[in-house]
């Protein structure tokens, strides 16, 4: 019996020294990937190495980063850690809840109080530098706001709800809060946010658009107007990819398109390429199927509409309005979109030069009170 089990250990431990031979030589012979398809991101390169950067330990912390986005069948192994941790009841992971009905919804970190007065100041000073703009901010809760009642019970949520009424009550009364809480939640039941992604659908981004319309005085279109059509059924979001949860079902997008389309045409400044469409239909071919909206985020895009009213908007974003300003362009005759996570232009120069009138910030909460971008307006 002793020596049966001797035998059975020391066939274990060869196969478990084989095991961990086959990894480490598969990851040796494998191919650097640069992509991951399954987490929709870059994955870290091998690193420059110098004395400089081994003794400042940078070096040793991108290489482990490296050795970790490099292993091999690393989608397998996380794939397989989230099945685990579904069966043994845990419902979070990298801060991606799994909550009820098949919602992924992503935690809301408070931000530092010092950061909010930054990005108001900065805001602000804006505000001053364009004294004849017409301002409106629209700040969209994101679904850990509006779908509280989905989150797991043990799930910790920052109070996002809070967060937005303090900005508007910091900001100047020259600048107008567009308040779309209030009508998101009241369509809650429809389906206004992605189950697997961060943002809204289209139909959610409408409901915010009859806002805004109340706000700025514009005569809406109805839903009746629009031949609403599913381009895919097949969508995996932002939240999938970054918390590896599986065995989830896909969104579908929607786009909803105007039954009396006017010509117009859609120019990507940096990268010099003009369209007619503000649909990149050939996203759908490929992970990040949200892109199908204005083909992603760029510094700056250039919409002219077949209007000739003369009314010029300048709406300054994150990836949330990408769905948003296809509605718009029934309003303006001109429409200048700016990321200023990429732009690197005099904002205030560029209104005046362009002689914009009206300008829509359009940001969620989670994109606003994270990314820094926001306080470059002056710079």
């Amino acid at each position: 019996m002793d020596r049966y089990i001797k035998t059975h250990r020391n066939l274990l431990a060869l196969l478990l020294l084989l095991f961990i031979g086959v990894i480490a030589g598969l990851n040796v012979v494998m191919p650097v990937r640069t992509f991951s398809d399954s987490e929709n991101r870059m994955l870290k390169q091998l690193p420059h190495f110098s004395l400089q950067a081994l003794l400042s330990g940078t070096f040793i912390a991108d290489f482990e980063k490296y050795v970790s986005d490099q292993f091999v069948f690393r989608d397998m192994w996380i794939g397989a850690k989230t099945d685990t941790d579904r069966i043994m009841g845990k419902k979070e992971s990298n801060g991606i809840y799994l909550g009820k009905d098949g919602y992924l919804i992503q935690n809301f970190s408070p931000p530092a109080e010092e950061d909010v007065e930054e990005k108001v100041n900065a805001i602000h000073a804006f505000d001053q530098a364009t004294p004849g703009l017409r301002k409106y901010m629209m700040l969209v809760p994101t679904a850990a706001a509006l779908y509280r009642d989905k989150h797991p019970k043990y799930a910790i949520v920052g109070d996002e709800e809070a967060y937005l009424r303090e900005i508007r009550s910091l900001l100047h009364p020259t600048i107008r809060f567009v308040d779309v809480f209030p009508a998101l939640y009241a369509a809650r039941e429809l389906s206004i946010f992605y189950k697997t992604d961060h943002h809204w659908t289209t139909q959610g981004a409408y409901i915010a658009y009859l806002e805004l319309c109340k706000q700025m005085g514009l005569a809406p279109q109805r839903e009746g107007e629009f031949n609403i059509r599913q381009v895919t059924d097949e969508f995996y979001g932002s939240l999938h990819s970054k918390s590896g949860f599986r065995h989830i079902q896909p969104d579908s997008i929607e786009l909803y398109l105007p039954k009396n389309q006017e010509k117009y045409t859609v120019t990507s400044v940096e990268e010099g390429l003009t369209t007619n469409s503000l649909y990149a239909m050939k996203q759908l071919e490929v992970k990040d199927k949200y892109a199908v909206f204005l083909n992603g985020n760029h510094a700056l895009v250039q919409i002219k509409t077949a209007l000739a009213n003369g009314k010029k908007l300048l709406v300054v974003k994150d990836s949330y309005a990408n769905s948003f300003v296809p509605f718009l362009l029934k309003h303006f005759s001109e429409i200048d979109v700016v990321d200023l996570r990429y732009y690197e232009g005099d904002l205030a120069s560029f209104v005046k030069e362009r002689d914009i009138h009206d300008m829509l910030f359009l940001y969620n909460a989670n994109t606003f009170f994270e990314d820094p971008s926001i306080k470059n307006l002056t710079e």
